[in-house]
C-alpha cells in the first residue's frame, strides 16, 4: 500500500475548515469565518497568518466606514493544496 503525505499545513482541523469555506466563496470576512468555525478570535489570526504565510491565502484588510475589516481569499496555490490533500486522503480510504 501506498499512501500519500498529507500537507500539515492542510491536516490542522481549523486551517482545513477555514481553506474549505474559502474554496467555496470569492472571498470571506473574518467574523464569517468566526461564525463559520466557530474558532476564537485569536486561534483564527494564527490559523490565517499561517496559510497566509504558505501561500494559500491572500488577505486584505480594510475598512467598512469607520470598523476594520479582514477579508480573505483562496489563492491557486491553495486551491492546488486542498485538490492535492483531498487525493492523498483517498489513498487512505480507497484501499
Amino acid at each position: 500500500m501506498n499512501f500519500k503525505e498529507l500537507d500539515p499545513l492542510l491536516h490542522s482541523e481549523l486551517r482545513l475548515s477555514i481553506i474549505s469555506i474559502l474554496i467555496s466563496v470569492e472571498s470571506a470576512d473574518f467574523n464569517f469565518i468566526k461564525e463559520t468555525t466557530g474558532a476564537t478570535n485569536g486561534n483564527i489570526s494564527v490559523q490565517i497568518e499561517k496559510l497566509k504565510t504558505a501561500g494559500y491565502i491572500d488577505v486584505e484588510k480594510r475598512f467598512r466606514g469607520k470598523m476594520p475589516q479582514t477579508v480573505c481569499k483562496i489563492t491557486p496555490k491553495g486551491v492546488t493544496a486542498l485538490e492535492q490533500y483531498v487525493e492523498a486522503l483517498k489513498s487512505y480510504i480507497d484501499l
